[in-house]
């Protein structure tokens, strides 16, 4: 299959310069890469959406089905920090 693109010229430039690289040895080899790498970004963010959607809606069902508490920040800071001085230093 051939299809021509046209590009902005820094796109371009940064084609020609991985050619040039000699990493890649044509524009097409550049543009391929590029589409794979682009593909394979979608898809991790696309499992991340999905883990994302899975995690609220467990949370949501842990709120409807009362598992959930209001918290206390000033009390877990002090519970933290206690647990610091605690600790042996180094």
């Amino acid at each position: 299959m051939t299809l021509n693109v046209s590009l902005p010229l820094q796109l371009e430039t940064r084609v020609r310069e991985h050619v040039a690289s000699g990493l890649y040895g044509s524009a097409s080899e550049v543009i391929r890469e590029a589409l794979r790498l682009f593909e394979a970004y979608q898809t991790v963010q696309t499992s991340s959406l999905i883990a994302l959607k899975i995690d609220t809606a467990k949370g949501m069902a842990d709120v409807h089905a009362g598992r959930v508490t209001e918290m206390d920040m000033a009390a877990i800071k002090s519970h933290g920090r206690t647990l610091l001085k605690a600790k042996p230093s180094k």
